[in-house]
Order: C-alpha cells, then sequence, then structure tokens
C-alpha cells in the first residue's frame, strides 16, 4: 500500500501542505471510501488505474490562477487550439460565433466539443452562442475545491462525447467559518490588470449540526490589453518574413475599379480600361492601390502612425508596389477585457445516513471584443452601400492626392476632375466593439446514502441554462447615410494627421449603430441520473465491486439571429449578423444506462470493466465499452491499460445552421470533373473559368463521430516519497466532422462526387462546401509525471512535473486514402496547433508559516507560417528563420500565514518577462496573432500579484 498512498498524494501538483501528514498514516489509519473521477465506484481512494491529475484549492492560489481559463493554459495535456479569449479576439460569425466571449478546454488536441466539462460530477450548460462547448467562465472559480483531470476517454462513464477526456472541477463543501479573499495581478508593461474579491461563509457541521449552509460570491474583473501596449506585437518585420496584407489604411489608398471612371482609371474611353491604373515607368506591370505617401518625393507611409510601406514582394503582388498596409495586430485588443460574477449557494441536510443536498450556482459574464476600425472600400456592386464610392474631385485634399499622382504618372493628368475611389480604414470610427452578455445557472437537488449490503447510492436532478446576447457597441455604422459623407466631402479619407472638422465628427455619430443587438441564444439542458455501487461478492483478493446507473437528459437550443429586424441588419455596414442560423428551438433527448465492475482478480492485480448505452434523439443507440487492468507486482511498481470507444454526436449548429449561398467570386476556377489541369484555359475544351454557387452552413445529416482509444502506462517508486509514472496513449477518431477547404475538394474530386451538384446537362452548378463526415485522424502521445517530497532542514521540499509528448498527429480525407504528412510541429491557422512538448514543473518548499513555489511552463516549438513571397521563392529575408522559437516562462510565490486568520501571497508571473516568440503568421484581417501565436503565449508580460486571505472565524 505504500505506493498506492505515495501515487494518490503526490497526485497534487505542488503537495507541501498535506504531504508530510498524509505520508504519516499508519497501515491501520481508517481510510474511507470515495467516488473519483473516471469511475461510478466508490473505492480506498488511494486505489485507481487510470492516469489521473488532481489539483487543489492551495496549489491554484501559489500560482496566482483566478480563472478556469488561466489554470487550464498551464495544463499540459490541453491542446493549443483557437480556445481561448486572446486566439478569439476577431470578429466572427456563424458558427464560429460561439466563440463571442467563451473560453474552453482541448484535452489532448480532440477539440473543446470532445473534452467533457463536470461541475461536482454532473454537467453544465453550453454557451448560448453554440449550443454545443462549455464556457469555462461560468465556473464559480472562488468557490473551487480542487480540480481533476482525467486523461483518458470516458464515454462509458460519464457519456460518448468525453473522447479527449473530463475536465471535473469540485466545489467546497461542508464548509463552516467566513473569510474574505482580495487578489490584484498588474504587468509591468501596463495593461491587462486581473483582479478579484470574494467572500465565503457557511454554517452548520454535518456530523454534529446534521446541516451545512455554503455561500459564495465573487467578482473578477479583467482589464483590457491593447496590441499597441506590446513592442512584441509588430506586423511590420519584413527581414523576418513578415508584413500586412491589407492596403486599408488611415490615409486612404487610391484604387481603380471597373463600375466607375475615376483618377486612377488608365483608359477612359472603354468600360474595360477602368479597372486598370497606371503601368509603372520603365515595366509593363499595371499598378492598382497606390497610396500617394508612398510615392517618391512624398511623406512617406510611416508617416502616419500605424502605416508602413505594403511588401509587395513578400505578398506577390508587384502591382501593389506603391501601396501602404496598416498593422491590424496592433489595433487590436489581445487580452479581452471581462468582467464577471460568480454566485454559488448549497445547503445540504443529514437525515439518518442519508444526506440530501440543493445547489445554486450562478454567472453572469460581460465581455468586450475590439478590434480594427472597418475599412471601407469602393465597391462594383450594385447592392453594396458603397457602390461606386468616390471622394469628390474638389478641395485641397483631393488636389493633392491627384498632383502626387500625376507627378509619378503623368499620363493619369487626363483625369483631372474625376473622383477618387478608394479603400480606407476609417479611424474616427473607432475600434469595432461588440459587448457579449452571458447568465448561466444551474440549480440542482440530490441525495445519497447507504442501501443495502454495503451498497451506497446518489441520485440528482437539475437545470442548467445560459442565455447570451451580443451587442454592437461601437465602430459601426448605417452604410448608406455614411457613404454620403464621403461622396459630398464631409468626412476626409485623406486627412494626413486622422483628423475631421468638428461638423464631419458630428454627422459620423449621426449614423452609428451603437447598442443594435447582433444576436443572442439560449442553450438550456434538464438531467437526471440515479447510480448505486457496492460490493457484489467477495472472492480470495477481495470484494467484486459493482455499480449501476441511468440517467437521461434533455437538450435544447435556440438562436435569435433576428433580435434585430433585416432592414435595419442590411442597413449596418459589415457587422456580423447571423439572421441565417435563425432557430426556434431545436432539442435533442439522451438516456443512458451504464454498469461498471471492478473485480480483484488476485492480489496486487485488478480488473475493471464499464459498458454505457446511450440512445439520442435523431440517432439512435450507442453503447461503448471500456476496459481497465491494473497490476502491482512488487511494492515499487504500477501497471496499468485502458481501453475504450467513443461516438459524438454534432452539434446543434453543425446540424441546424442555415445554408448561405454565395456565388464563387474568382475567375480561376475550373469544373474539375471536366478539365484535369484544374486550370484555367479556354482553348481546352472543359477548362472555361466557372462560377458555382458555394453552399456552406448545417448539413441535418450529419453523422456521428468515433473513437478508438488505448492506454497504457506505470507508475514506478525507486525511493520513498518518488514517483515516476508515464502513461502512452492513442486516439483514432473515424467519421470525423470537417468542413474541407475549397481546394482541397476540388483536388479530390473523386473522393466527394456528390458535392459538386450539376443539372440535367451535367453543367456544375453549386459545390457543397458544408461539414462532412469524412475521413480519420490519429493522434498519440506519452503523458510524463515525476512527483518527489523530502524533508530539508525544519521544512519539507516537494517538487512535480506534469509533461506531455506527441508521437503522431495525422490525418486522411477518407479512410481509403493514405494518411498525410505529421501534423506535429507545422503550423495550422485553424484547429490544433500540434506541438511536440509540454510541460508544468513545480517547486515548492515550505516551512512553519512560510512557503515558496518555483514554477516553469514550457512549450515546445514548431514550423512557422510562410507568406507567399518566401514560399515560392522570391525572397529569402536576411533574418528569417522557418522555426518559430520554444516558449518558456517562469512564476514564483512566497506565501506566508503567521499571523491569526490573515494568509498573505505574493507571487511574480512570467519572471524573466520573456516575450512570446516571434511568429509571420500574419492574422489575415479575420483573426487574432500577429507576430505572435495567442494559442500557445500570453502576451501579458512580467506580472506582480498580491493576494490577501482573511478568515473572520
Amino acid at each position: 500500500m505504500k505506493l498506492n498512498r505515495l501515487v494518490a498524494q503526490l497526485a497534487v501538483i505542488g503537495l507541501a501542505a498535506h504531504a508530510g501528514t498524509a505520508l504519516a498514516q499508519n497501515d491501520g489509519a481508517k481510510l474511507e471510501r470515495v467516488e473519483v473521477t473516471g469511475s461510478s465506484i466508490k473505492r480506498i481512494k488511494d486505489e485507481g488505474a487510470l492516469p489521473l491529475q488532481v489539483i487543489s484549492r492551495k496549489d491554484i492560489e501559489r500560482q496566482g490562477i483566478v480563472s478556469a481559463e488561466q489554470l487550464i493554459a498551464t495544463l499540459s495535456v490541453n491542446g493549443n487550439g483557437l480556445d481561448n479569449l486572446a486566439s478569439n479576439a476577431d470578429v466572427v460569425a456563424g458558427q464560429a460565433r460561439g466563440n463571442n466571449g467563451a473560453s474552453s478546454a482541448n484535452l489532448r488536441g480532440q477539440g473543446a466539443a470532445s473534452t467533457l466539462i463536470l461541475l461536482n460530477g454532473r454537467r453544465v450548460a453550453a454557451h448560448g452562442l453554440n449550443g454545443g462547448v462549455v464556457d469555462l467562465q461560468q465556473i464559480p472559480f472562488a468557490a473551487i475545491e480542487r480540480v481533476e483531470i482525467l486523461k483518458d476517454g470516458a464515454s462509458a462513464i460519464y457519456g460518448t462525447d468525453a473522447i479527449g477526456g473530463v475536465i471535473n472541477f469540485i466545489l467546497r463543501k461542508d464548509y463552516a467559518g467566513l473569510e474574505a479573499q482580495a487578489f490584484t495581478d498588474v504587468t509591468q508593461a501596463g495593461g491587462g490588470a486581473i483582479s478579484r474579491v470574494q467572500l465565503t461563509g457557511g454554517f452548520g457541521n454535518i456530523e454534529k449540526d446534521k446541516f451545512n449552509v455554503l455561500a459564495s460570491l465573487s467578482f473578477s474583473d479583467a482589464k483590457m490589453l491593447r496590441g499597441d501596449q506590446r513592442d512584441f506585437v509588430n506586423t511590420f518585420q519584413p527581414d523576418r518574413g513578415l508584413s500586412v496584407d491589407t492596403r486599408g489604411t488611415p490615409y486612404a489608398t487610391v484604387f481603380a475599379i471597373s463600375s466607375l471612371y475615376n483618377a486612377l482609371s488608365r483608359d477612359n474611353l472603354n468600360t474595360t480600361g477602368r479597372s486598370t491604373g497606371p503601368i509603372q515607368p520603365g515595366t509593363t506591370v499595371a499598378m492598382n492601390g497606390i497610396n500617394v505617401l508612398d510615392l517618391p518625393g512624398q511623406a512617406g507611409c510611416s508617416s502616419v502612425p500605424g502605416q508602413a510601406a505594403y511588401d509587395e514582394v513578400l505578398w506577390a503582388t508587384p502591382n501593389a508596389k506603391w501601396g501602404c498596409a496598416w498593422d491590424t495586430g496592433r489595433a487590436a485588443v489581445i487580452q479581452q477585457p471581462v468582467k464577471s460574477t460568480n454566485a454559488v449557494l448549497r445547503g445540504t441536510l443529514a437525515l439518518g445516513e442519508h444526506q440530501v443536498f440543493a445547489e445554486y450556482v450562478g454567472a453572469h459574464v460581460v465581455s468586450d471584443k475590439s478590434f480594427s476600425a472597418n475599412q471601407i472600400s469602393s465597391s462594383t456592386s450594385a447592392t453594396s452601400p458603397f457602390f461606386n464610392l468616390a471622394y469628390p474631385s474638389t478641395g485641397a485634399a483631393y488636389d493633392s492626392v491627384f498632383n502626387a499622382l500625376v507627378a509619378t504618372f503623368p499620363t493619369l493628368a487626363a483625369n483631372r476632375g474625376l473622383p477618387l475611389a478608394m479603400r480606407w480604414r476609417c479611424m474616427p470610427c473607432g475600434n469595432r466593439e461588440i459587448e457579449t452578455t452571458a447568465d448561466t445557472q444551474r440549480v440542482l437537488v440530490g441525495a445519497e446514502g447507504p442501501l443495502f449490503g454495503g451498497w451506497d447510492y446518489k441520485t440528482g436532478a437539475s437545470q442548467a441554462t445560459s442565455d447570451t446576447t451580443s451587442l454592437l457597441t461601437h465602430g459601426y455604422f448605417y452604410g448608406k447615410p455614411f457613404a454620403a459623407l464621403i461622396n459630398n466631402g464631409t468626412l476626409n479619407p485623406f486627412s494626413a494627421d486622422g483628423s475631421q472638422t468638428a461638423a464631419a465628427m458630428t454627422a459620423l455619430d449621426g449614423v452609428r449603430a451603437d447598442g443594435v443587438t447582433l444576436y443572442g441564444g439560449k442553450f438550456t439542458l434538464r438531467q437526471a441520473d440515479f447510480t448505486a455501487s457496492g460490493p457484489v461478492f467477495k472472492l480470495p483478493a477481495g470484494d467484486v465491486m459493482a455499480a449501476i446507473g441511468g440517467d437521461i437528459r434533455k437538450e435544447q437550443y435556440k438562436f435569435n439571429g433576428n433580435a434585430t429586424d433585416l432592414a435595419t441588419q442590411s442597413a449596418i455596414f459589415n457587422a456580423p449578423f447571423d439572421s441565417v442560423n435563425t432557430l426556434d428551438t431545436v432539442k435533442r433527448d439522451i438516456k443512458a444506462v451504464f454498469g461498471e465492475v471492478l473485480v480483484p482478480v488476485f492480489k496486487n492485480f485488478e480488473a475493471s470493466a464499464a459498458v454505457r448505452h446511450d440512445s439520442y434523439t435523431g440517432f439512435g443507440g450507442t453503447t461503448n465499452p471500456k476496459f481497465s487492468l491494473r497490476y502491482q507486482p512488487f511494492e515499487q511498481l504500477l501497471v496499468r491499460a485502458s481501453t475504450s470507444r467513443g461516438f459524438r454526436v454534432p452539434t446543434f449548429n453543425q446540424l441546424f445552421n442555415g445554408i448561405t449561398e454565395s456565388t464563387y467570386a474568382g475567375k480561376d476556377l475550373v469544373d474539375p470533373g471536366k478539365c484535369a489541369g484544374g486550370v484555367v484555359d479556354p482553348t481546352k475544351a472543359g477548362c472555361d473559368s466557372i462560377t458555382p454557387v458555394i453552399l456552406t452552413g448545417g448539413k441535418p445529416t450529419l453523422g456521428p463521430e468515433r473513437s478508438k482509444q488505448w492506454t497504457w502506462g506505470f507508475v514506478w517508486s525507486p525511493a520513498a516519497d518518488v514517483a515516476l509514472g508515464s502513461d502512452w496513449w492513442q486516439i483514432r477518431k473515424t467519421g470525423t466532422i470537417q468542413a474541407i477547404a475549397l481546394a482541397d475538394l476540388l483536388k479530390n474530386y473523386t473522393l466527394f462526387p456528390e458535392n459538386f451538384l450539376r443539372d440535367g446537362s451535367g453543367t456544375l452548378q453549386a459545390i457543397d462546401n458544408r461539414n462532412v463526415n469524412a475521413g480519420e485522424t490519429i493522434t498519440k502521445g506519452v503523458d510524463v509525471s515525476l512527483r518527489a517530497s523530502t524533508a530539508l532542514g525544519a521544512g519539507r521540499l516537494t517538487g512535480s512535473l506534469e509533461g506531455s509528448y506527441l508521437l503522431d498527429k495525422r490525418s486522411r480525407l477518407i479512410t481509403s486514402a493514405p494518411m498525410g504528412a505529421s501534423e506535429i510541429g507545422v503550423f495550422t491557422r485553424a484547429g490544433d496547433l500540434g506541438l511536440r512538448w509540454k510541460h508544468a514543473m513545480t517547486v515548492i518548499y515550505a516551512e512553519g508559516d512560510w512557503s515558496g513555489m518555483f514554477q516553469q511552463l514550457w512549450r515546445a516549438g514548431y514550423k512557422d507560417a510562410v507568406l507567399p513571397g518566401v514560399a515560392n521563392g522570391s525572397v529569402t529575408p536576411p533574418n528569417w528563420s522557418p522555426n518559430v522559437s520554444k516558449y518558456i516562462t517562469y512564476n514564483t510565490s512566497l506565501t506566508y500565514t503567521g499571523i491569526k486568520n490573515l494568509g498573505l501571497t505574493f507571487g511574480i508571473k512570467n519572471l524573466l518577462n520573456d516575450d512570446p516568440p516571434f511568429s509571420a503568421a500574419y492574422d489575415g484581417n479575420t483573426g487574432a496573432g500577429s507576430s505572435w501565436e495567442p494559442r500557445v503565449a500570453d502576451p501579458r508580460g512580467r506580472a506582480y500579484q498580491f493576494t490577501v486571505n482573511y478568515k473572520f472565524w
């Protein structure tokens, strides 16, 4: 039992507070049977055959962690997806709108929808804007007692969607007393400060008074951190292979457009010449997108803050030689401001040996997404509010722009008096801002206690909801009246200092759309469950234990994309309304029965099996087993293994989002069924350019994803108070729900002929680019842990390391195709960024009233994104590197408890003030992360933390 006890007690990261006393228990001490995450069977807590990481409240406080999102970021077993508030900080719509203000977990890189989040062992509501993924901000972190992370599939225990693993947030219970805590976290460089205050009180003792009431209330405030507050956010680093691909600049860029005779038109005698700019002298290249600041003899792009010369070489666009670009990364918010209020109220009553309880958990979370000001472009579409948008040919601003054009391109002199078509970053409009408010709550009643013959039961019923709304709060405006302000010269897009007249600002304020509702959604979960567990019969090696139970759930989701009427939606420019995806109410019922048995085959060897049958509305039934083995051949060694299956149905969005039809706008597409080369060539039969309709959105015929996984490992204790563990794991998913990129769909036409929709004559009319159940993914890795504790001087030194090493990560479009290349350490814009190695190493020393913590967080590097000019060999920047460097940070804290009822903790995060490593992954003006990677790094820099905890009684 020594190894068992050591493994269990050292399963807490940084266990200095309790390791000494726990390990000092003698073999005759009474050990209560408790339920642990990963099993429905109550057992001695020293036992267990699954890799389980437990993080205590004390260790959370030592690390200065005040939210579930911060905790998840420290886990080596968590993937690197677009799951946090920094990585989804730009504009989104459709299924991605669920990221507004949301943060989620992604165990083993299997996706947030494949990670099961529990609160006190039961489910909570999915986020109201996506209906499929839990927002971690609803977790009342101030009331957390511990967090248990099961690094293994648990579909047979908790439900079919627990493919990547389970995170169980366990709240404080049976607490008596009153304590208050205040926390502050201030960055050295400014911006992004975090604070929290909380009050927790409880009275009554279950053992003595037969009741307990617990209440907790907390408020946290994470302030905004802007890109321009951090020097490492700089998209203009062409010597390292990075520059910006947007010519929507604060000082407008002039364009030639096909629908309007304009000042940049090379030929105004025929319609084909209107969209062609002047020929660059000495070349045959027609220029377009000219910013006169960049022309010879002018002030230069950088004369306007945030601008720099457009790099036509890196972007392989020679006709953009005289363009300026705008650093959207520095204009974005890289830590979204979030205010959250969380409350917990729990009452427990002992009735003999039974306990009944009622629990309320609620959260009110307000987040503010802010990103670059709107880009205004002259349009050739008659339905656009900016159709033929152009600055009039009068006044000093027009003369300065036109004269600069003629000085470099004398042939344009004949165009004097023609208006200026443009692309303009409307800085007077201000950053676009979207406020999202999420109100979540769960009401739970339950009971637990003994049955007969050593059996126990637990049962509960609950309702959980997430009601979420997003508003346009700034930077959006009504398109047509706004366009009039440019067409009549009220607004000046060619202001050198960006200023506008007072009359122009007053007029601009009159066309703003501040306060308009963007959309809203509500997810409701009703559930009831019953589980009984206990001994069945006795074998020579011990009792055969079993558990049986069942649960029923009803999930329903509605999305209101028409909270604002359609006429108003169409009038507001560039707001990501989502009326096409409006859902009145969609619902599904899930009914499940399950059983589990644990058999002590012989001394030190046990086998367990679990099976669960779930029945889903619309998908029928699925049965998923799990088998595990635990063997301790001698006192110092524990060997364990498990295998299981999983089954994840599509989310409501993936099934029921509306279908969007958009005509392909490019001229480079051919019918892949008729043109073998795939290249437009009118001289070849079947290779003419086509513009089919592209279909995106939900697909009611989607099927489930299925998974098979296994884990095997060991825990070895070579010396007293030392344990080394390692677990090899593999997850194989088939029928993966994915939207295949249009380019990949075209390349693999023969694999997906049903996605190409033709009329009776065989003419390609549309391409269905909605989600499909296609292909297979395989992920393999090794999780390692090292824990040790020893006396040192008058105190105790403890240490731990939790690491995860990816062995393989591959995918294929269909199961009959060969597996693709390794995806480990290779940049991908969407999905999970597979880092080869991640670890968290923690050392704690405790002596008397003092304890100190030192932690290292390590994230491996990877192959970087490459801009087109580097990819095609046109240029090799002098300081270019194909790799993103590893990211290592250090945290430390010191705690003092020598004053009665008072606890003080001072900490420093990112002790060495290391910036995120440079990345050339420009965000394309549609996402976060210019010059750094928010899926990996923390942009805040060095931060100082102080926590005061006072117990009134």
